[in-house]
């Protein structure tokens, strides 16, 4: 039978030493090391807990806000088939002199909007634009009617049973409307807030069946930097 023999206490020694730095080379390459203490989450802490219930419900925006335009026909329901200029001047005759709310324009705007076809030059009403804002695969129609006062009002139709019905109105100083997805942005002067303004984000509200104001921020506006020329004329 063969012998076993026991190792030299030498050579054992040798063996442990380079297992030894195999191991230390294993964990200075890409090793897992500690990043600190992880800090404890903090949730949200409820102040006054004793305030008194609400017993009045909130009043939900754009309840008041729809209303069919009355004597407009939208064949096949296409709002690009529609004038414009007829729906707003529609919406003017049926609210002869309002001048607040959602049909509230100034005298001198609803003057323009019903000279309109004898004046186009000085028609207010701006050039109209489509999107489906409501997703129902229908295109709505977005009109803007500029006001004295660097006011604009900005109006959506939605095509609903072979006419328009408007579900949304709104009158302020816009600075710019843009389109993102089904939402309808305005940005507007913040009154009183000098540096700032009013962004937002108008969204089709199912329950309502209007456009409400989903989204509203106030945002601080960098002051433009000034021109060569404004600069030579300050000094």
């Amino acid at each position: 039978m063969p012998r076993h023999h026991a190792p030299r206490p030498a050579l054992a020694a040798v063996a442990v030493a380079a297992a030894a730095l195999l191991l230390a080379g294993c964990n200075d390459a890409g090793g897992l090391e500690s990043a600190g203490a992880t800090p404890t989450a903090v949730g949200p802490v409820e102040l006054w807990p004793e305030l008194p219930e609400i017993s009045a419900p909130p009043v939900d925006y754009g309840e008041s806000d729809t209303e069919r335009v009355r004597g407009v026909e939208v064949p096949g329901g296409d709002v690009r088939t529609v004038d414009p200029v007829a729906v707003v001047q529609a919406e003017v005759a049926a609210h002869p002199g309002q001048v607040t709310g959602p049909d509230g324009l100034f005298e001198q705007t609803a003057r323009q909007i019903r000279e309109c076809r004898t004046k186009p030059a000085k028609c207010p009403v701006l050039k109209p634009y489509y999107r489906d804002l409501t997703g129902d695969g229908k295109d709505e129609l977005i009109v803007g009617v500029t006001m004295p006062e660097q006011q604009t009002a900005i109006r959506v139709y939605m095509p609903e049973k072979g006419g328009l019905t408007r579900i949304m109105s709104n009158a302020e100083a816009i600075v710019s409307v843009e389109l993102a997805g089904r939402d309808l942005i305005l940005r507007a002067v913040s009154a009183g807030i000098p540096g700032y303004e009013y962004r937002t984000a108008w969204s089709w509200d199912e329950q309502q069946r209007a456009m409400l104001p989903a989204r509203d921020e106030i945002v601080r506006i960098k002051p433009s930097r000034p021109t060569p020329e404004s600069s030579a004329d300050a000094r």
